[in-house]
């Protein structure tokens, strides 16, 4: 038996049956017959092409023998040769047979945990936008009072533009008692500032509205239902009688510009989201000892936290003059900073990083129902998102002194009134450093956009709209004012 051992890993093939051969591959398959030819020419067996076959059995037996691929004794597993085209050795096995059946096993593994994956996905996704939907607070009571003055609201002049009046709340409650006293004991308005987008969304204008400016408040329902008088009083007082509907209309009645939505703003809010983009760098021309706003920090550049950013921007008597004028400026040029902050770092287009600012800021808020959802919010800064930030404005209603109460403001006419017309109808507004602007009107004008009475003008062809104002802009270096 040992003679119809060959070195192919299964059984030969029948030299009897060359049309057979020509299934097999080539010079090899060739050389696989002539092997086994010689082997039965020596046994004087030529009807045994297969090592299986028992002597005597002939070619039938032989060719039967090979009809299944079952093995033999001596045969290598599954070497059986059928008739017609079946498989002689295990070389001939159908290729990649075994390693397809694994990679469809693993594909649907691969899917099934990539659909799983999704799912998750979506699922931790919709639990965010939730948590954060369910941050905001919605003003109805505002909107029902607004609704009720439609009359007297002013029509919105440029399609497209929006103007949002941002209120940070001046309350002691809470947490927010550690940061200064309210000497009237009572909740007005600390900060207001009107926020301009531009219909383009190239520019942002944010003007601020002193506290201690002297305006027209109109008739107002205060919070039981009580009706108030038309008064001449501190702008701040409008949020003390009526809240923030109150002081919407009060800004609409003095710049006859629409306001579209409203934010409430707590402070607390604001810490975090400067914690939330891992602080805020400034720089100090002295050194800052302020116990009521907890705050002491030396001279220089620096970066600030949470904390320090509110004890600095609420901070009033105890850096530079003591003026409201001159906290006003500092909490501008600090919100240029953190917009500049958030844009530089790339946090407005990354996911990760955006999440806590929006958490911060989400439930620090109040506002109308046009901006209580996330998807709103989304919206308003994903059209902030590609102001460059030098197009990002802060400035400062002109104002001066109060005639009959220096301790107040009053606003500068022609000024005040130009200013409100070019936001009203959505034009340019160009700001410079109060230096600047004061070597500009070589100390003639009123600092706030005039010379001489006149509109202070760069002169033909400049690209500078005009006129100027006092301000500041995103862009602005804190350590080099």
């Amino acid at each position: 038996m040992d003679a119809y051992v060959t070195d192919s890993a299964g059984t030969p093939a029948d030299p009897e049956h060359p049309a057979e051969d020509k299934r097999q591959d080539g010079a090899q398959e060739d050389s696989r017959a002539a092997a086994a030819q010689d082997e039965a020419e020596k046994t004087g067996q030529p009807g045994k092409a297969d090592g299986n076959q028992e002597p005597g059995t002939g070619d039938d037996a032989g060719a039967a023998g090979t009809d299944t691929g079952d093995s033999g004794p001596g045969g290598a597993p599954g070497s059986g040769a059928a008739e017609g085209g079946g498989v002689r050795t295990w070389a001939d096995r159908p290729k990649g047979g075994i390693a397809a059946g694994h990679r469809s096993h693993w594909l649907r593994w691969t899917a099934l945990a990539a659909s799983f994956l999704v799912l998750i996905a979506a699922g931790a996704g919709w639990w965010l936008y939730k948590k954060l939907d369910g941050n905001i607070r919605t003003d109805t009571s505002a909107a029902a009072e607004l609704k009720a003055y439609e009359k007297e609201r002013p029509t919105p002049v440029a399609q497209d533009a929006q103007n949002i009046l941002l209120i940070g709340s001046d309350s002691r409650s809470g947490d927010n008692r550690e940061y200064g006293r309210d000497d009237g004991g009572s909740q007005r308005s600390d900060t207001t500032i009107l926020l301009h987008l531009a219909a383009d969304r190239k520019s942002a204008t944010a003007m601020s509205v002193p506290r201690d400016l002297m305006v027209e408040i109109p008739s107002c329902h205060t919070a039981g239902k009580k009706t108030t008088g038309e008064q001449f009083a501190q702008f701040n007082s409008a949020f003390e009688l009526g809240g923030t509907a109150c002081t919407i209309r009060t800004v609409e009645r003095m710049t006859g510009i629409r306001v579209d939505h409203h934010m409430v703003v707590d402070f607390n809010g604001f810490k975090d989201m400067v914690d939330a983009v891992d602080g805020v760098e400034i720089c100090l021309k002295e050194p800052i000892d302020d116990a009521d706003a907890h705050l002491r920090l030396p001279s220089g550049r620096q970066k600030l936290d949470g904390e320090e950013a509110l004890g600095y921007v609420r901070a009033r008597k105890s850096i530079g003059n003591g003026s409201d004028t001159e906290r006003m400026d500092r909490q501008q040029r600090f919100l240029g900073a953190l917009v500049n902050k958030m844009q530089s770092n790339g946090v407005l287009l990354n996911p990760t990083r955006l999440y806590p600012v929006l958490d911060a800021a989400t439930k620090s808020l109040t506002t109308d129902p046009g901006l209580d959802s996330l998807r709103d919010l989304y919206d308003l800064v994903r059209g902030m998102r590609d102001v460059p930030t030098d197009k990002v404005q802060f400035l400062t209603v002109p104002r001066q002194p109060y005639s009959q109460n220096r301790n107040r403001d009053e606003l500068v006419e022609p000024d005040a009134g130009r200013l409100f017309k070019q936001l009203r109808e959505d034009q340019p507004v160009a700001v410079v450093p109060a230096d600047e602007l004061k070597e500009k009107n070589k100390g003639v004008g009123t600092g706030d956009g005039t010379r001489n009475g006149k509109p202070d003008s760069a002169g033909p062809g400049s690209p500078t709209p005009e006129p100027m104002y006092s301000g500041s802009n995103a862009a602005d270096d804190l350590c080099k004012q």
